[in-house]
């Protein structure tokens, strides 16, 4: 009898054994099955958008430039989504590993989002000051951006994506007047913007256009003929097809769209309007919060970041109100110390040799990624921003931080600790170079973009100044706190304007009532927020729910609390929605708290 039973025992072990080989093989071949389809949808997805596939390095694509304003393409690119999320739905989260399960949810949220945002015409509004495909191109075309300049294939590459370019240009007109037709155009004052960029590309000269630029400076290795071919190319290319195209766009929007242009701000004055700024929050904040919860929201932030600007205000001993005061820091000339573009740029990088020492404080993981800092290209110059362009995944392109300088003398240099914690290191370089650098992650995923995060990260870091070695001048620590109410204000204005009915000019002038920025500068912000409504609001969002999870990590752990661990806890999955990475954190929290017994 003990035989038998030893011998049932065995049977059942074996029986056991093989049952969870055949479950380990089947998941295995789940996960396998998963990766794959996640690499298809990565690959088929650059066939939408090279650019992506050129900005991280991908050379596959630098000819391609698909007309995203006509039908077909987004009739091509919502069945792509529609077939993946379709896809999508045939794999179990029961079968996947625990990375796998986020980057499901993550697919998913990313097509649904994406499937929605085709519903909205917004390709009747192709061309604005800020975001236009003409001045990515532009951006492009100078040679030091993402596009290579480096072989003879690369400079026919673009050729052929000008091509493609002019086709977009002159489809973004046949757009404009179907938008004419529909009563969907750009505010006045965005396409007076518009008109003074466009007319930049039309020279007299072919070799001082800008598109022209990358045959004044081929590599050593051409050969004389190859130099030669190339240069014909390049000319005819900027006589043939820019500058006539450039004609044709700045003739269009200033004998044309110019007069048809609104006179209302805001997203509301459509009669989709509503529904689509919703849209934007949810895109752009990754929540489901509405336009009045943001609004309070940013009244109730403002309010707290003026008591913190009053201290600052007694702190320096200036006597008058905090509005005299914000004139005060616009207009005082020892804030504006340099005459030359170069002293600008020396000073950021004087900002990133004085926080060095500190960063291993806070960061385990550092980018392996180049950094630069440029000022911006003098095309775009005068109504762009501070930004942060990424390097390639691979490291060969720097990540660059571009600083607009219309006018060294008048250069205000107050905010410029905040500024390089938020633009380059350790908010935007630090972020995104990590991301690109992951390869445990999906490829999609590393060069994947949510505004919530990314900004909110970004504008999170401008907190870190003083555990940096930074803001030891009150008035940089006023830079910091302005930084932090020029979001705290987006949330208003923004919300303001695209709900509420706010005029621009009620944006520009709640905005200086609140902040030091110049009146220049805050027109130029309230026309951003004008040309891409919710955008914004992702800052303080994302600041916000890290700051509110850091906050939470150290009353819950206590003097088990790592700071340098919560940071690369945050940036470890990339770009991920909020809620997500809520519950990533909390998730880490419950287990070392478990792990400490506390």
């Amino acid at each position: 009898m003990k035989t038998h039973f030893y011998l049932l025992i065995l049977f059942v072990l074996v029986f056991a054994c093989q049952t969870k080989s055949s479950k380990d093989t089947a998941n295995d071949e789940q996960k396998s099955k998963f990766d794959n389809f996640l690499n298809q949808y990565h690959e088929e997805s650059y066939k939408f958008f090279p650019l992506d596939a050129t900005f991280a390095g991908d050379n596959r694509y630098n000819d391609l430039l698909p007309n995203n304003l006509t039908q077909q393409f987004r009739d091509d690119l919502k069945t792509f989504y529609s077939n993946y999320k379709e896809k999508l739905a045939g794999f179990d989260s029961v079968h996947l590993s625990e990375s796998q399960q986020m980057s499901r949810d993550i697919l998913n949220w990313e097509l649904d989002i994406n499937l929605s945002d085709l519903a909205y015409p917004t390709y009747l509004l192709p061309i604005n000051q800020m975001w236009s495909m003409n001045l990515m191109v532009g951006q492009l075309a100078g040679g030091t951006s993402a596009q290579p300049f480096s072989t003879v294939k690369d400079y026919e590459n673009w050729l052929k994506r000008v091509d493609s370019f002019v086709e977009w240009g002159d489809t973004a007109v046949a757009n404009m007047k179907k938008g004419i037709e529909k009563g969907i155009v750009l505010p006045k004052s965005l396409i007076k913007k518009v008109i003074p960029q466009l007319e930049s590309q039309i020279t007299d000269d072919y070799k001082s256009n800008l598109f022209y630029t990358p045959a004044l400076k081929f590599p050593a290795t051409f050969t004389e003929d190859e130099k030669k071919d190339l240069s014909d190319k390049y000319k005819s290319m900027v006589i043939d097809k820019i500058i006539p195209l450039y004609k044709r766009l700045a003739k269009f929007m200033k004998e044309t769209y110019l007069k048809q242009g609104r006179e209302s701000s805001g997203i509301s004055a459509f009669d989709f309007g509503k529904e689509y700024y919703q849209h934007q929050i949810k895109q752009y904040t990754t929540t489901d919060m509405t336009a009045d919860e943001i609004f309070n929201l940013g009244k109730s932030e403002v309010d707290r970041i003026l008591s913190e600007m009053e201290k600052v205000k007694d702190e320096v001993g200036y006597k008058g109100d905090i509005k005299s005061f914000f004139d005060y820091v616009r207009n005082k000339k020892e804030l504006m110390p340099f005459t030359e573009p170069g002293q600008v740029i020396a000073h950021f990088e004087q900002i990133h040799e004085t926080m060095k020492p500190q960063l291993p404080k806070l960061f385990n993981k550092t980018p392996k990624t180049p950094f630069e800092i440029r000022r911006t290209e003098s095309f775009r110059e005068a109504s762009a921003s501070a930004e942060y362009n990424q390097g390639s995944k691979d490291g060969t392109r720097p990540g660059i931080f571009y600083v607009p300088i219309p006018n060294a003398k008048t250069y205000n240099i107050y905010s410029d600790e905040s500024l390089f914690l938020h633009e380059a290191i350790p908010g935007h370089h630090y972020q995104i170079s990590l991301q690109q650098e992951n390869d445990s992650l999906p490829e999609f995923r590393r060069t994947l973009w949510y505004s919530a995060y990314g900004e909110g990260w970004a504008l999170y870091c401008e907190s870190l100044g003083k555990e940096l070695g930074l803001y030891t001048d009150p008035y940089q620590y006023f830079g910091m706190l302005s930084a932090e109410m020029h979001r705290a204000i987006r949330l208003v204005v923004d919300a303001g304007i695209h709900s509420k009915g706010w005029t621009r000019e009620e944006a520009i002038q709640y905005s200086l009532d609140n902040e030091a920025r110049s009146k220049d500068g805050i027109t130029a912000e309230i026309e951003r927020y004008m040309a891409n409504p919710g955008q914004a609001l992702s800052y303080k969002i994302g600041q916000l729910k890290i700051k509110e999870l850091r906050q939470k990590a150290q009353d819950k752990l206590k003097d088990k609390f790592d700071i340098r661990e919560f940071h690369d806890l945050v940036l470890s999955t990339g770009c991920i929605p909020l809620k997500l990475l809520e519950n990533k954190v909390n998730s880490w929290i419950e287990g070392k708290r478990t792990n400490s017994n506390m």
